[in-house]
């Protein structure tokens, strides 16, 4: 599981994930006594991934979906994202 760090509930979240097995890449809290370890490079990736999805939605066609059909709506997404790459 990737998060952030609002979810570093450890009832709630941290404690039912580790019972299932699942690997967990979510940084301490600032005021947790025992920091947690979590891989670094794993949680910059997820950051670059939400900054591109935060830029994508900044294009209102594709935010608010008025294409009507999946393909054309799809091509805009390709078109947002090139031009968010070039930039």
């Amino acid at each position: 599981m990737i998060a952030d760090r609002a979810y570093d509930a450890q009832e709630r979240v941290i404690t039912p994930l580790e019972n299932a097995n699942k690997g967990i890449v979510i940084p301490s809290t600032r005021s947790r006594k025992q920091v947690r370890d979590y891989d670094h490079h794993i949680y910059q990736a997820r950051h670059l991934i939400e900054n591109f999805f935060a830029k994508l939605k900044q294009y209102r066609a594709i935010a608010t979906r008025y294409d009507k059909t999946a393909c054309t709506f799809l091509g805009g997404i390709h078109l947002a994202a090139a031009a968010i790459w070039l930039i």
